[in-house]
């Protein structure tokens, strides 16, 4: 593919620059704020090559291109938003409005056109930051900025936890075929590659965390770092030794909060002089001592409350538990609170070096696919059957959202489909307790990261399975060909 013609085309239609407010990117999506949005920019969008799906958060136009693509398109992009604002100078724009001044009388008709519609582009534009000004302000909820935050912090991780959480199950299917590699160099090796993302877990979510709430990101780096610091056993406190790592994440995120709450009024009262100084001391200091006696506890508490809430429910839950957490979570997804299990998952992960709690949770993305299957099976509409074509093996690999919300989601009955196909596949999970040593990825790739394969793929193939007859019998109202 031609990244820099798709950035092109995508800046066509969603520029001028003084229309972006910012473009970042996510694992699949590169996400717009733009000052001016409108119903046909999204359906042109959609029809650019490599585009599997665009989605209107309000806040954000998300568009949709899955994992890798999204990085070479977002940096094309990038470049172009940037050439385009280099282009529009201050000083370039003052010299031709110095121009325009000075000839104004002399236009040419056509000019005078030209000038009235630039200038009524630009008020569109301004009314349009206005009226995306008090969108987002009502948006801008307690929680939907907590979960904004939790993604902010754990996203960035989680291609360590891919890298890693591959490596150890790929090490747990060699070492049950051939247990003598165990006790090779290279199997040693290799495992402890599979681990190192938890032994920097904390300055990693330390850094991310303290950066979000406003902070010195190397100031929750080490605060991190701290908890987790192994001379802390041969300290005694209160009623016996303090615990290295106590709390795991959850810790890590209230000291982090708590640095970049100290370092803000630190900065307010310490004069400029003596700041660089003082300032960073003080916060380590302060929040390191209250991270120590209260919030390292309090974090084990809550870790330990996590831990056993997840573990109990599915374990005295078993196939129940795994049809309802199955068969909920594509809802979650849409409400966008899927955000806040992420924590739960590294914290899972931190303890038990697995997380059972995933393998359940992947099985929406393959209800996705057994009820998009049944539409493609069904429709008499070609674009449809071409949409699902093209989406449906990146389904299978893990990338659901242009089959939700390119297919089943638009047609309703499917999504509902789905989501049964997903419960019935989160029951087999559950059953069985299956876990997986990574997080990040789903469908068919998640298998080589589980401790039970077979079962995980028997539970795949049940989501499938489910996806597909439960849509094919309740049906949809199938789209007329023009659309």
């Amino acid at each position: 593919m031609n990244y820099t013609d798709i950035a092109r085309q995508v800046f066509a239609l969603t520029g001028p620059a003084d229309n972006i407010e910012s473009a970042t990117h996510c694992m699949t999506r590169l996400r717009l704020v733009l000052h001016d949005k409108k119903p046909e920019q999204i359906e042109a969008l959609k029809k650019i090559e490599g585009v599997l799906g665009v989605y209107d958060s309000g806040e954000e136009l998300q568009i949709i291109f899955g994992p890798g693509r999204v990085d070479r398109v977002t940096e094309a992009f990038l470049q172009e938003l940037e050439a385009a604002r280099a282009g529009a100078s201050p000083a370039s724009s003052s010299s031709d409005g110095a121009q325009s001044v000075g000839r104004s009388t002399a236009l040419e008709p056509t000019a005078q056109v030209e000038s009235a519609a630039q200038a009524a582009s630009k008020a569109e534009i301004g009314d349009g930051k206005a009226l995306h000004a008090k969108i987002r302000a009502k948006n801008a909820t307690p929680i939907k900025l907590l979960f904004k935050r939790i993604a902010s912090i754990f996203i960035p991780l989680i291609p360590a936890f891919i890298a890693c959480g591959l490596i150890s199950g790929t090490l747990n299917v060699v070492s049950k075929v051939d247990p003598a590699f165990a006790q090779t160099a290279v199997y040693q090796l290799l495992a402890i590659g599979g681990s190192t993302v938890f032994w920097g877990m904390n300055l990693f979510v330390g850094y991310n965390a303290a950066k979000e709430f406003g902070g010195t990101p190397i100031l929750g780096g080490i605060l991190g770092a701290l908890l987790a610091h192994p001379g802390l056993a041969s300290v005694e406190l209160a009623d016996g030794p303090l615990v290295p790592g106590r709390g795991g994440v959850i810790s890590v995120l209230l000291v982090a909060a708590l640095a970049a709450f100290v370092e803000k009024r630190l900065r307010r009262i310490i004069p400029e002089m003596f700041s660089l100084f003082l300032t960073p001391l003080f916060t380590f200091l302060i929040a390191g001592t209250i991270a120590i006696c209260v919030l390292q506890p309090l974090g084990g508490f809550l870790s330990d409350c996590i831990g056993t809430a997840a573990t109990s429910a599915i374990g005295s839950g078993g196939a129940i538990t795994g049809f309802i957490l199955g068969g909920t979570f594509l809802p979650m997804v849409m409400l966008g609170i899927h955000q806040t299990l992420t924590p739960i998952h590294a914290e899972l992960l931190a303890r038990y070096g697995v997380t059972i709690l995933l393998p359940v949770l992947a099985m929406a993305g393959a209800g996705q696919v057994g009820a998009s299957f049944a539409v493609y099976c069904k429709t008499k509409n070609r674009f449809l059957k071409k949409t699902i074509a093209s989406a449906l093996p990146v389904g299978i690999m893990g990338v659901g959202e242009p089959l939700i919300y390119g297919v089943t989601l638009p047609l309703g009955k499917p999504f509902i489909g789905a989501c049964i196909g997903g419960a019935c596949g989160g029951a087999v999970q559950a059953q069985f307790m299956v876990g997986a040593a990574t997080l990040g990825i789903s469908g068919l790739p998640l298998a080589a990261a589980t401790d039970q394969i077979p079962v995980y793929l028997l539970g795949l193939v049940t989501a499938y399975i489910g996806g597909f007859i439960t849509t094919w019998l309740i049906g949809f109202d199938d789209p007329p060909e023009e659309l």
